[in-house]
């Protein structure tokens, strides 16, 4: 972090995820080319800090999962949520972007507000509040200026309030649309991707691996490919692929295990059959149902967007060696199916619409700030 910058600062953006990062460089993209001469500070992730953007913090800093994990970090996110926050009004930018990350972030706009920051304060990527939550309705119209959402549907959640909302797209079906794959895998592939954080993977990976062997053993053919982000992972019989290869291994394969996440987003707009899977501490599931209460049809988004089982999902204690291996090879062995399952797939894409999220949203925030 510098404490003193050299530049003064026209944009903040704060990025508190893998996913969130990924959206904030596209968009930072997309807002230079509207404005070369735009000033942006940030909480930046490695795809961020690619782009021409002053770096204050860390994303990687801010990163827990889980309830327990939360409560075991707090002391260090105190420091860094009081740190982040003084450092926005010290460069005291135009405007404030905050993407996802809603435990921070909203936390975060409040507390600018009640310091005085006059600036506009922006929420790319609207909380989950049709899932739980749904107080932080009224807290956004209170401490937010502008929402921009990313699904048709988050729309009517803020139909009885005066806080401006627009959905700009989603920025997932620009980026799968135009990649082109180069044929890089061939095969008969199944995918493994067990998520983007270490205590994730450690929890949802060697169940997959299980999973992938039994099915190996009925078909020999069958090709093991995990996307290993972020460890560096040496499994015999398995071949490893780094992030930036996702989608050529997403376009090549047969059937993907995907731990729930933006992933799985990913995967349907790729038309790839997935089992979607996320293994959940007792104590986590127990707090989630019974403190938190959430009690959703679906938890998979591309599920939740249809209002129908797109991809089966098995949570918490849904998710067993058996179930996953019921539904696998399921997937594996009925054409059928799979087919059904890409057909949903195209589906998804057609509700989510054509519009570029990255590009709208840019429009939008340079729109706040009067150069």
């Amino acid at each position: 972090m510098d404490p003193n910058p050299t530049t003064a600062i026209d944009l903040f953006i704060s990025a508190g995820e893998i996913s969130g990062d990924l959206h904030g460089s596209k968009l930072i993209e997309k807002i230079h080319e509207i404005n070369p001469s735009c000033a942006i500070g940030a909480v930046a992730g490695p795809k961020m800090r690619q782009c021409a953007i002053q770096e204050f913090f860390k994303m990687e800093d801010l990163l827990v999962m889980g309830f327990i994990d939360v409560v075991q970090a707090l002391p260090r996110l105190y420091r860094q949520f009081f740190a982040i926050r003084n450092q926005i009004v010290r460069l005291n930018p135009k405007v404030v972007v905050l993407i996802d990350y809603p435990g921070l972030h909203l936390r975060l706009a409040k507390s600018l507000k009640k310091q005085g920051f006059l600036g506009k304060i922006v929420h790319y990527i609207c909380p989950t509040v049709w899932a739980w939550k749904k107080n932080r309705i009224f807290f956004m119209e209170t401490y937010l200026d502008h929402l921009l959402t990313i699904f048709p549907f988050e729309l009517k959640c803020f139909e009885n309030t005066t806080l401006s909302v627009e959905y700009v797209g989603h920025p997932l079906v620009p980026t799968t649309s135009r990649f082109q794959p180069s044929g890089k895998f061939q095969g008969k592939i199944l995918a493994l991707f067990p998520g983007s954080r270490k205590a994730e993977i450690e929890r949802n990976l060697p169940l997959q691996l299980k999973v992938a062997k039994r099915l190996q053993a009925l078909d020999p053919e069958l090709q093991i490919i995990l996307s290993k982000s972020p460890l560096d992972l040496d499994i015999p019989g398995v071949q490893t692929v780094p992030p930036e290869d996702n989608y050529e291994l997403m376009s090549a394969a047969l059937l993907a295990i995907a731990t729930s996440g933006t992933v799985t987003l990913e995967l349907a707009l790729m038309g790839v059959p997935t089992v979607v899977n996320f293994a959940i501490r007792p104590m986590d599931c127990w707090i989630a149902k019974n403190i938190f209460r959430i009690h959703l049809p679906f938890y998979c988004i591309v599920n939740i967007l249809l209002e129908q089982e797109v991809f089966p999902e098995l949570f918490g204690p849904h998710f067993t060696e058996e179930a996953l291996f019921y539904w696998s090879k399921k997937f594996w062995g009925e054409e059928s199916a799979r087919k059904h399952a890409k057909n949903l797939c195209k589906e998804v894409r057609k509700y989510l619409g054509i519009k570029d999220a990255s590009k709208e949203a840019a429009k939008t925030i340079v729109s706040f700030i009067d150069f």
